[in-house]
């Protein structure tokens, strides 16, 4: 029989799977909070996975991703460990917000600290006893700011392992993106850890189209990892993404209300009206043109806007543009539009 799991303290057995409620530092009311942690632990030995969310307390998509995934019959069959921990930012949850009570972000504040701000321990707590004990990593977020997002991988394909994984993901579009300094990918990968970073939908709402693609996103990774057998449905089923070389936001040129006129994963031209932005006293109303040609992969949906505000992100690519378009199209109608 293989050895148990441990996790923080904890012993699971092989072929067992737990919650374990792990301690984080109380609430001002002294009242005790958690980070929960399910430990899905195999009968045969294979990577040791991690699936975060909620890193932003605003960001709900992946807290039903996780649920979803915890409930697929699938793992029954798992080797290896899974290690899934729906809610990370417990505090920013409770208060429907994207930070934590000190102000801070935790995503640019690991690897942490013992000693520093409350996110800084948080951050602290999710490396020593989560991230420390895997090889591998997904962490699963939203667009902020009003902001949707198109479902993307976002990943340092420069590294064999993570670009593999990347492309088995199944979302149609991966960017090629440098680790942020305190973010969890870049600690995780300063740990020779590979760690995929999961974008799609709006915070506080949730979409399905993302969820459905985040579900089995995560599942084709892990038979990627050789964690899941492989179905018949599975096989072959992954398309090849396509990478964008660059991405950059389409400014508002000015203040006003905003109203797009395209979709998430509209096929653009240099030069083509993307949106407007209106007066909001005088009744005229200004067009949007794109600077390049690319795929929409990002939407404000707050119509308020001021001079400079980032209302549309245009990624770019080396691929025929119109193959993109083809291929993004598909993807929406096997996991139904974003929009």
């Amino acid at each position: 029989m293989r050895d148990p799991f441990i996790l923080a303290g904890n012993e699971i057995a092989a072929g067992d799977r737990r919650l374990i409620n792990l301690p984080m530092p109380d609430l001002s009311s002294q009242t005790g909070i958690y980070m929960p942690v399910h430990v899905l632990h195999g009968k045969r030995s294979g990577p040791v996975l991690f699936v975060s969310a909620a890193i932003h307390g605003d960001e709900l998509n992946g807290i039903e991703i996780i649920r979803q995934v915890l409930a697929s019959r699938t793992l029954s069959r798992i080797k290896g460990t899974l290690i899934a921990v729906p809610v990370v930012n417990a505090y920013g949850l409770i208060h429907v917000s994207r930070y934590l009570p000190d102000r801070r972000d935790l995503n640019r504040v690991f690897p942490g600290s013992d000693n520093g701000s409350l996110a800084a321990r948080l951050a602290k707590l999710f490396i020593q006893e989560i991230v420390s004990v895997c090889t591998h990593g997904i962490d699963l977020h939203t667009g902020s700011g009003h902001r949707t997002n198109l479902p993307q991988i976002r990943a340092d394909l420069d590294d064999p392992e993570t670009e593999r994984l990347a492309r088995q993901f199944g979302v149609p579009v991966m960017l090629n993106s440098s680790v942020r300094d305190g973010s969890l990918r870049g600690s995780a990968s300063e740990m020779g850890i590979p760690t995929l970073l999961y974008e799609a939908g709006e915070a506080l709402r949730y979409n399905d189209m993302a969820i459905r693609a985040g579900v089995s996103g995560i599942l084709n990774v892990m038979r990627a990892l050789d964690m899941l057998p492989a179905t018949r449905a599975s096989r072959g089923k992954v398309k090849d993404p396509f990478v964008a070389r660059s991405s950059r936001w389409i400014r508002a040129p000015e203040s006003g209300m905003f109203r797009a006129d395209v979709g998430l994963g509209a096929q653009v031209s240099k030069g083509d009206i993307v949106g407007h932005i209106a007066s909001a006293s005088e009744g005229t109303r200004h067009e949007i043109r794109s600077l390049h040609d690319g795929v929409i992969i990002g939407r404000m949906e707050l119509p308020v806007v001021h001079e400079g505000d980032a209302v549309l992100h245009l990624a770019r690519f080396k691929d025929d543009i119109d193959e993109v378009g083809s291929h993004v199209e598909m993807f929406q109608q096997d996991h139904g539009s974003v929009d």
